[in-house]
């Protein structure tokens, strides 16, 4: 009968157990691998990157994609639904961000029965998505055409989404008659426990609401917040970095001409 010291015994046990982690970590993909936050100097060479679109880069005098992915709070690996996402500025900033491991979900609306054919060369936004997706080599777009009172795909509905984003066009909802409160229970559901809802808009002044979202294209952010909380988001903050304090926020266009005074907020699912 061989006879093994009770030390000695204790360290093998130790050296199985690490000797297992070790052996699942290169057998199996890392939830932290899969999972890792970008650093904020990831994000500038992301930004930077050579192979985006002059375009884009233009857009970036106003988006501030730095500074948006950093307040998000970005990993490799989300799944992410950017609602409205038009010609996908935000949908494939986010995908270069999550990387082959994640997949962003740009939704647009349908079109409307009896819409006017689309002029020579104007593209829809599922097709603006596949351009870019095309362009860029970034296999994990995925074009959704799906209306805002229900716009998650089959795929991702029963809290399989880590991110949300619905960027600048709060606003237009009201004015479309979307049901908002339908939309934001839609992603409160599609999101995972702790998943991330960010929305940015233009900002209105004190104590308008939603009565000028039609004409100077302005939300009022404390309405816009209220909304989205009692659905039953939790509030965790906002960023200045849209900001400007000195856009009168009485026109469409500010007057001097200048940027326009924006918002964001970021929410999460208790």
């Amino acid at each position: 009968m061989s006879f093994i010291p009770r030390v000695s015994r204790c360290y093998l046990l130790i050296g199985l157990i690490i000797s297992s982690l070790l052996m699942s970590a290169c057998t199996a993909p890392s939830v932290w691998l899969s999972r890792q936050q970008l650093s904020p100097s990831d994000i500038i060479t992301l930004v930077n990157d050579s192979s985006r679109s002059s375009a884009d880069k233009t857009n970036d005098l106003t988006r501030k994609p730095v500074e948006f992915l950093n307040f998000v709070g970005i990993s490799s690996g989300m799944v992410i639904l950017d609602l409205s996402a038009g010609g996908g500025y935000t949908t494939e900033l986010l995908a270069r961000a999550v990387g082959v491991q994640g997949k962003v979900y740009g939704q647009s609306p349908p079109r409307p029965p009896g819409s006017p054919v689309l002029p020579m060369g104007r593209l829809t936004s599922a097709q603006s998505l596949e351009e870019r997706s095309l362009r860029s080599n970034l296999k994990n777009i995925y074009p959704v055409i799906r209306a805002f009172n229900d716009p998650v795909p089959n795929e991702l509905q029963g809290g399989k989404v880590d991110l949300v984003t619905l960027v600048f066009n709060y606003h237009d909802l009201v004015h479309q008659g979307i049901d908002r409160d339908k939309l934001n229970k839609a992603v409160f559901e599609a999101l995972k426990p702790g998943g991330i809802y960010i929305i940015s808009d233009h900002s209105a002044k004190s104590g308008v609401g939603i009565s000028e979202v039609k004409t100077t294209h302005r939300i009022e952010e404390s309405f816009l917040r209220n909304e989205i909380v009692n659905i039953g988001f939790k509030y965790v903050g906002r960023g200045s970095f849209l900001e400007n304090k000195d856009d009168p926020r009485d026109k469409n266009q500010p007057d001097p001409p200048q940027l326009k005074d924006g918002f964001i907020l970021k929410f999460i699912k208790p």
